[in-house]
């Protein structure tokens, strides 16, 4: 079963500096019917302003990572990790007993884009952590790489959930298959463009929740980058 969810339906926060669309509930935007997807909580796609952002907040028993877009990102954590996130980087932090951080524009003149993505761990109280890697266009163009997993492998980050998340580029005649086992659920969303899977058209900010299938394909896209999350079936998030 295919279930789309439209871009024009998530919830909207203007605060001037920061644009965000929430696709399920956040911070102000409730929605008893979008509370999360399995392990998967909270997918924001944030626009920040030049030199403006997120000052130092904490959090707790959560996998958090983000997913630039467009622009860069400077990161610091009271775990003393500091870095700037540029397209293709993928950040993830877990916050276990407790962490806080900060997220800025880098730039002085140019917005940042990008999601940031929580997904429920498996156990609370777990030691907090960073890991970054980056992923080249090469490595996603027409195909589904994995960028997160709970093993780490093919060089993954490695996340405390059962859980694997992929990210695709895809354009023209290029087409891919994510085979699912038996009973797993998926959610995937296009971050940028237009692409169909298996058959379903979707646009830039729609996302599909996936049950009771066996594949996902991917195909006719144009200019869309894609992120597809494998997923333990269950409904809403235990959390």
């Amino acid at each position: 079963m295919l279930d789309i969810r439209k871009a024009a339906d998530r919830g909207v926060a203007d605060h001037g500096w920061l644009r965000s669309r929430h696709t399920f509930s956040f911070a102000n935007y409730y929605d008893p019917n979008q509370a999360g997807f399995s392990d998967l909580l909270v997918i924001n796609d944030d626009r920040v302003a030049p030199a403006q952002g997120f000052g130092k907040h904490p959090h707790r028993d959560m996998e958090i990572f983000s997913y630039v877009l467009e622009g860069a990102l400077e990161h610091k954590d009271t775990m003393g990790t500091g870095s700037v996130i540029e397209p293709g980087d993928v950040q993830l932090m877990t916050a276990g007993r407790g962490v806080a951080h900060s997220e800025f524009n880098h730039s002085k003149s140019d917005l940042v884009h990008f999601l940031q993505i929580w997904i429920v761990p498996g156990e609370r109280g777990l030691t907090p952590e960073y890991q970054q890697r980056r992923f080249t266009p090469e490595e996603k163009r027409g195909r589904l790489r994995l960028i997160i997993s709970p093993d780490g492998s093919d060089e993954s980050l490695r996340i405390h959930q059962d859980a694997r998340v992929y990210a695709g580029l895809f354009d023209g005649n290029e087409s891919a298959t994510l085979e699912l086992a038996p009973n797993r659920y998926a959610y995937v969303h296009v971050a940028r463009g237009s692409v169909s899977v298996n058959d379903v058209a979707l646009g830039e900010g729609d996302g599909l929740r996936v049950r009771n299938e066996t594949a996902l394909t991917l195909s006719r896209g144009k200019d869309a980058e894609v992120l597809v999350f494998d997923l333990r079936p269950i409904e809403t998030p235990d959390f």
